[in-house]
């Protein structure tokens, strides 16, 4: 929009101002052009005619009121051309992309590729041939229908596994023509007769859609030999309606056991049994029994003993009887809990000859073979003490009840006309020895004897040693004692004590 007016030389208005509209007539000097891409569209296999696929749009920059941006679209050229030159067609003025050949051309498994490339053309102009023209390049991809039933590539597979052995024996092949890059073509496989005892597995190798075969619980040749597997294979996919699983979907598997030499094996095991410490060497401790899992090979077993810690035992290598060597000692260190634990070997004539192992377990009743102990042995006192209860004495038994305590705590007669000591119980593990009045410095000897409660009951006889210091200023000086300080007559008492309880 411009104002114009007329003027003199000398800039006086002579006409005017009048508007004057100038129009800007647009030309078509702007081609087509496709600004969103990259262009890919999806369409199933097997899809009805006239599926659409997917829409091109481009952009004039024209005037869109005029033909200048009037657009049409073709497609150009079509890569590859089977199985049909013509295999899409696109809406002129939509920009449609849809499928005219029939579904049964529409064929995934059939194609050179499933990938298709159009070239598309527009043009402005309303498609005359005085429009200016862009391109851009469609790929249409053709997605895969579980329209192909996974197929084995044999019907009966052979695998050889040993008896005892776990682990995979066979791979079973199958043919699928799906895409492998979808559950279409993901193999499911599932074992359907043949195995009520569930020693077989069957999972998917996920790179080879193989069907691996395991013995996942060990075969045993002589309940059977041989075992035949019925095995289904599916997809991970559902199979579209009018497509079902066939016979090649099926495979029977021929496994053949191989006969392995296995060891004896014991029963039970672990052996237990029960029996007194300090029972006689060569008594019978137990008769074990092994018997060998191979029974058609009709082989004979020996026995030999394998672990026996404390050397107490041996084995009849024929009759697998176990005997003792040596006492067994409840309280020996080779014992836990009162049971010893020993291990025998049970041997076959197999070539070469297989082993089993037992374990026996041997409870251990106590037996009063322990004499109880005293502790301590040694006290000290001050020649001037006030207190004169010297020490606390403990007994212990390696004994078990009622082998052990109650002690029974005594001192051996004392000579002399005075008494210098008595012994008093505490509880039924502890005594006390009590000074009857302060002795001089010197070391004495105070017999003590504790018996346990055992039937027969045992006694120890222990001397207490007994050192009477000189205590000044809170130190005490045990250095320069007497020289012992107890009687022969003392000593000939005791000794006549011990005398008449050894010889009653």
């Amino acid at each position: 929009q411009l104002e114009v007016e007329v003027t003199d030389m000398s800039g006086k208005t002579i006409d005017g101002p009048v508007r004057l509209d100038i129009s800007v007539i647009d030309q078509n000097d702007n081609r087509p052009m496709f600004k969103e891409g990259p262009y890919v569209g999806h369409v199933m296999e097997a899809s009805p005619t006239g599926t659409t696929v997917m829409r091109m749009t481009a952009f004039d920059a024209d005037d869109s009121s005029t033909d200048n941006a009037l657009l049409r679209y073709n497609i150009l050229k079509q890569t590859p051309t089977k199985p049909s030159p013509n295999m899409f067609y696109i809406d002129p003025e939509k920009g449609d992309i849809v499928t005219v050949v029939s579904p049964v051309l529409l064929d995934r498994e059939t194609m050179e590729t499933p990938k298709y490339e159009l070239v598309i053309e527009a043009k402005d102009m309303g498609g005359l041939d005085v429009g200016l023209t862009g391109t851009a390049t469609a790929t249409i991809l053709i997605d895969d229908k579980n329209d192909h039933p996974p197929e084995f590539t044999k019907k009966e597979f052979q695998a050889t596994v040993k008896e005892g052995v776990t682990g995979v024996i066979v791979n079973l092949t199958v043919g699928d023509r799906d895409d492998p890059t979808t559950g279409a073509w993901k193999a499911v496989y599932t074992i359907i007769n043949g195995n009520p005892g569930q020693s077989f597995e069957i999972h998917t190798n996920p790179q080879t859609n193989e069907g691996m075969l395991s013995v996942v619980k060990p075969l045993d040749y002589e309940i059977s030999a041989f075992h035949t597997l019925l095995i289904k294979v599916e997809n991970e996919d559902p199979l579209i309606p009018d497509i079902a699983y066939g016979p090649s979907s099926t495979a029977t598997v021929q496994i053949t056991v191989e006969d392995v030499n296995e060891g004896p094996v014991f029963h039970p095991n672990p052996m237990t049994v029960t029996k007194q410490e300090n029972i006689p060497i060569g008594s019978v401790v137990l008769t074990v029994n092994a018997t060998d899992p191979d029974t058609l090979q009709h082989q004979t077993i020996r026995y030999s003993v394998y672990k026996d810690p404390a050397g107490w035992l041996e084995i009849n290598p024929t009759n697998g009887t176990i005997g003792t060597t040596a006492i067994l000692d409840r309280e020996s260190p080779y014992v836990q809990n009162n049971i010893y634990t020993a291990l025998f070997l049970a041997i076959d004539s197999g070539n070469p000859p297989a082993t089993g192992t037992g374990t026996l377990h041997i409870t251990l009743e106590d037996v009063n073979d322990n004499v109880p102990s005293l502790y301590p042995t040694l006290a000290k006192v001050c020649d001037d003490a006030k207190d004169l209860r010297v020490v606390v004495l403990g007994a212990s038994d390696k004994d078990l009840h009622p082998n052990t305590d109650p002690f029974k705590f005594e001192l051996s007669k004392q000579s002399g006309p005075e008494k210098l000591w008595r012994i008093t119980k505490l509880n039924n593990t502890h005594a006390q020895v009590i000074l009857l009045q302060n002795l001089k410095k010197a070391n004495y000897n105070i017999p003590i004897s504790v018996t346990d409660s055992g039937k027969p009951p045992l006694t120890n006889n222990t001397e207490l040693k007994l050192q009477v210091c000189s205590c000044k200023k809170s130190k005490m000086d045990c250095s320069a004692t007497d020289a012992l300080h107890i009687s022969m007559t003392l000593i000939l008492l005791s000794l006549f004590s011990i005398f008449c309880k050894s010889f009653p």
